[in-house]
């Protein structure tokens, strides 16, 4: 391999886990001091449009039960696992089929998905869970809340960006209050929503495609 390919390969592995590193410790420093210093429900008005609120879920997407939640963890390991096999494979590139922007998003979506995984393998074993307004703290491991691949995901951004009252006189919605943006999510969860915003609007084309057809694009 030609020396210049080979320090190609190098930085763009180092990238890639200087993405994932970073991604995962700034998330986890985040929930951890969440879950160690506010209560579950708590809500912090640091900005009128921006709350830290210190919600729990299972993890599932918009709340909903697919299987049991064993099942979801285990399924988010592998998936988490294809993801590192598409990450080293994109490593292995020298450049000449897939830009880096696409290892970049790779890299956040994989973080991102890890970042929660920690959650639901650990939180359950080395944090209590009590109910408000006490605060948790770390235990002994086995002394948690829950058990391996058990645990909560904890989230705490929420962005209230603007609300209003549907007019009476409006079938169907007429008095019902909206809010805008509802749903609390956390670092890791952002990392994923960039990533995949990024990778379908600037790299669609790399996906689902075959090694052929890329290179052709490339080649153009």
């Amino acid at each position: 391999m030609p020396r210049n390919n080979l320090v190609m390969k190098h930085s763009r592995a180092w990238l890639a886990v200087l993405i994932v590193l970073a991604v995962l410790i700034i998330d986890q420093l985040i929930k951890i001091w969440v879950k160690t210093h506010m209560f579950w429900g708590e809500d912090i008005e640091v900005l009128p449009w921006f709350h830290l609120r210190f919600v729990q879920n299972n993890g599932m997407a918009f709340g909903m039960e697919f299987g049991s939640k064993l099942f979801l963890s285990l399924f988010r390991v592998v998936a988490v696992a294809g993801l590192i096999w598409v990450l080293y494979r994109l490593c292995k590139d020298n450049g000449r089929k897939y830009p880096v922007g696409l290892l970049v998003c790779l890299s956040l979506v994989t973080a991102g998905a890890a970042g929660n995984i920690i959650d639901c393998l650990f939180y359950g074993e080395i944090f209590n869970n009590p109910y408000p307004p006490e605060i948790a703290s770390f235990v002994p491991w086995g002394e948690g809340y829950s058990s391996l691949f058990h645990g909560l995901v904890v989230d705490m951004f929420y962005f209230p960006l603007f609300s209003f009252e549907w007019p009476d006189w409006m079938p169907w919605l007429g008095g019902r209050s909206f809010s805008f943006f509802d749903p609390v999510f956390n670092f890791a969860d952002a990392a994923i929503s960039v990533g995949m915003v990024v990778l379908i609007l600037f790299y669609s084309k790399y996906l689902g495609g075959s090694e052929k057809r890329i290179e052709e694009k490339v080649d153009e």
